[in-house]
């Protein structure tokens, strides 16, 4: 006889997804584990999201203001029945044995906190070359990571509920990189597995402008990760073409003591084209020398965006109390006394 899984609520934060959130509530009610519960927690959206979710048999739980992803998901598990919790982003629909899959395998290893899912390299709506663009990126870079890693993304994630009680809620001080902070405190009782056996397709950003200007943004907490990076968690990027992604445009100025000088940020962006050829072997094959010639141009550019949010970040980091993880928030100064 097969075995009894455990229960297992979904739960979608959700927030002006209108686009995606009708594919993604579809793809949870076709899953082959059928979950006790779905959660829809809706962010305050003023598009019809809230609507959408009323068409389908989810509990809704319509949040009177923004607070951000992280907020979402901790009122979502706070409504949680189930005995694992299942996140997932309302711009993702899972493949339909997704659930099964993350939860056998926290059944298989005791010592499994939490089971994270690969990306399709094909989009959930393809609006472009920029999302074709963004899909095998992060498709790629998840793959070449599967096992057993330090990481953990809640786009599509699976952990037991007393588990994600016993290390605590998602910081709701962070909209972005919250999954790192997480994994922080998770990766030191638990161990974490990423599983090319959970998959879903992703909608992302179709237009060059809000992909670099949301890349800015989520790099300017990179330096919140720092930590996590140097233990062993993963990374998107290879760090020699992040750096000579990052040396590029000063070396620039070389050009101006001489002609030839502008030959090292030539050497700069070969560098950068030549750093990472696994992923260039991969566009390639996939989808052809012209669109990797295209891709190569739009890994530059978002690199270059990626250093330059960075940068923010650490003036941020240094500037502003309240940036970052709420465990960083600097305590008053203590009072003194005259001796």
């Amino acid at each position: 006889m097969p075995r009894a899984r455990p229960s297992v609520s979904v739960i979608i934060p959700n927030f002006n997804y209108e686009k995606t959130l009708r594919a993604c509530l579809e793809s949870v009610f076709a899953q082959t584990c059928a979950p006790l519960d779905v959660i829809v927690v809706d962010d305050a959206s003023t598009d019809r999201s809230r609507d959408i979710a009323r068409e389908f048999p989810c509990v809704l739980i319509a949040s009177p203001r923004n607070g951000g992803v992280s907020a979402a998901r901790n009122l979502g598990a706070a409504a949680a029945r189930g005995e694992v919790l299942f996140f997932l982003d309302s711009d993702t629909a899972l493949a339909p044995d997704a659930l099964a899959n993350a939860v056998d395998q926290l059944l298989d290893d005791p010592g499994l906190g939490c089971v994270h899912g690969v990306l399709d390299p094909e989009p959930l709506f393809d609006d472009g070359p920029v999302e074709r663009y963004h899909a095998l990126h992060a498709h790629f870079w998840r793959r070449r990571g599967a096992g057993e890693v330090r990481t953990a993304f809640f786009a599509l994630g699976a952990i037991w509920k007393h588990v994600f009680e016993e290390i605590g809620p998602f910081d709701e001080n962070l909209r972005d990189s919250e999954d790192v902070e997480y994994s922080g405190r998770l990766v030191e009782k638990y161990r974490i597995r990423m599983s090319e056996t959970v998959t879903g397709r992703h909608d992302d950003v179709d237009r060059l402008g809000p992909m670099l200007t949301e890349q800015y943004r989520r790099s300017q907490l990179l330096v919140a990760a720092v930590g996590q990076m140097r233990a062993g968690g993963l990374s998107a990027n290879r760090p020699l073409g992040v750096l000579a992604a990052a040396l590029a445009p000063p070396t620039l100025l070389l050009g101006l003591l001489s002609p030839w000088l502008l030959l090292v940020p030539a050497l700069c962006v070969l560098l950068f084209a030549c750093a990472d050829p696994g992923l260039s072997r991969f566009v390639l094959r996939t989808k052809g020398p012209g669109f990797l010639l295209w891709f190569t141009g739009v890994h530059f550019v978002l690199h270059l965006a990626l250093v330059l949010g960075a940068a923010r970040g650490v003036v941020r980091w240094l500037t502003e109390p309240d940036f970052g993880p709420t465990v960083r928030r600097r305590a008053p100064a203590p009072a003194t006394g005259r001796r």
